[in-house]
């Protein structure tokens, strides 16, 4: 029977104690008399030491060879490290190498592009940055999960396959369902509306898919998102459980992760900010920010160009807002800032028209700051018979798909809100990270479906 196996993150633990190590081979450098192994275990990375003099000249001769990613058994003494308080090493008394590598390891300490890695990421995730994004996702989704379990909320489980769509057809992924068109889910909303009026209070938490041709450094083909849904909830109550939930998450990955946010240089001041209240405006209040913005520029002769030469048209009333839009936006504060009561000609046929402003839907999104753009989306649903299918057909859906999602205003409906927050974005964010492609294990982008 083996020894027994310590973790490399409970090494503080265990000094002057002897210990075996199960991992792989990070790095690797030596001198005449010693060679430093940098061992890898997944709970974190330690220095082993090996002498010459510990192991004889045939052992350590071996040690100097052992290959980047080897994975090994060793056993040795846990050291306080003389120069840097909390960190420790392992004087390394018995090696053994479990699997060795064949071939030059692929991904080198220099530098390589981004192709490169990706098409690697099998690989690329045994790096110390991916593995402290990794961790930080995991929290993120823990901290989601406990939160709505802790506030009386029921998790559900919404179907992958679905008949219709919850806006439209034209950012699909259309399949055959055994004959029947069928579709990859782009929201769980719509069937956690329906658990709402049995449970009160749910959320469903599972992958999602987008088919739009989107190159953009926020969007991913395949994406988790977690969606809240509450009976008898208005757009006020639901931006209150937007800013309280989110707030929540960022608390929990600061206390709990600021390790692997401190690897990936965070500047963690700025998370820190993230407090409720949020800020909240009108869309209007926000559109005059981008008016002004583009008054500036107009002056100062920087407008840009469209790809005719054109010069860019002046902010109006039903422009929805992209990237860049929501990063002047969201400059303005130093915390997520919540953008409600949006154009209805720019929301899905299910969300309510505002009863003092029929322009408007009861809409929100909340807005990231330091440019990271909208990481919520929700509001309060359409709860009269007559008028959401009037919005089905203004949209022109199948209203024979969505019978069922109408019979939950044929008996007993009640004002309802909900919202969606997409994990990738929040770990971008949280990150740091310049792009979606790092949050998540294998990203599915256009035109990456592998490895």
């Amino acid at each position: 029977m083996s020894a027994q196996v310590t973790a490399i993150a409970s090494l503080k633990d265990h000094v002057g104690q002897e210990v075996t190590l199960q991992g792989w081979l990070y790095n690797r450098r030596s001198s005449k008399k010693v060679v430093f192994l940098e061992l890898r275990d997944g709970t974190g990375i330690v220095q082993a030491i090996v002498g010459v003099n510990d192991l004889g000249p045939e052992r350590f001769a071996e040690a100097d060879r052992l290959a980047q990613e080897t994975s090994l058994t060793v056993t040795g003494e846990v050291r306080a490290h003389p120069k840097q308080p909390g960190v420790f090493e392992l004087g390394v008394r018995a090696f053994q190498v479990l699997g060795p590598v064949h071939g030059e390891y692929p991904i080198t300490p220099k530098e390589h592009g981004t192709d490169f890695l990706m098409d690697h990421r099998h690989l690329w995730l045994r790096s110390r940055r991916q593995v402290a994004i990794l961790k930080v996702r995991a929290e993120i989704i823990a901290a989601i999960r406990d939160y709505f379990d802790g506030n009386g909320f029921t998790l559900v489980d919404a179907p992958i396959f679905t008949p219709n769509a919850c806006e439209g057809t034209s950012t699909l992924f259309e399949t055959d369902f055994h004959g029947d068109r069928a579709y990859l889910t782009q929201s769980g909303q719509l069937y956690a509306e329906a658990a709402a009026m049995a449970l009160g209070k749910v959320y469903c938490f599972g992958p999602t898919f987008r088919a739009e041709k989107s190159k953009t450094r926020r969007h991913l083909a395949e994406f988790w998102m977690v969606e809240p849904e509450v009976a008898f909830l208005d757009l006020a109550g639901d931006m209150a459980l937007a800013e309280d939930f989110l707030s929540s998450v960022v608390a929990r990955v600061l206390d709990r992760r600021r390790e692997e946010l401190k690897a990936l240089e965070r500047d963690t001041t700025k998370l820190e900010r993230v407090q409720k209240p949020f800020p909240r405006i009108r869309y209007t209040e926000a559109l005059e920010v981008l008016q002004r913005a583009w008054d500036a520029r107009s002056a100062e002769g920087r407008l840009a160009l469209d790809p005719e030469g054109r010069p860019e048209k002046r902010p109006a009333f039903g422009d929805d807002f992209g990237a860049d839009e929501e990063t002047v936006i969201s400059s303005a504060f130093d915390r997520p800032v919540i953008v409600h009561r949006y154009p209805m000609e720019l929301k899905a046929f299910y969300f309510k028209r505002d009863p003092e402003d029929a322009r408007v839907a009861l809409g929100m999104d909340v807005l990231a700051p330091e440019g990271y753009g909208e990481i919520i989306g929700g509001g309060q649903r359409e709860d009269d018979l007559a008028t959401l299918e009037a919005g089905i057909a203004e949209h022109r859906l199948p209203k024979g798909a969505f019978e069922w999602y109408l019979d939950l205003r044929r008996y007993g409906s009640v004002p309802h809100a909900g919202f969606g927050l997409g994990i990738e974005r929040t770990v971008a964010w949280l990150c740091g990270l310049q792009h979606v492609r790092e949050t998540i294990p294998f990203p599915r982008m256009l035109n990456r479906l592998g490895p």
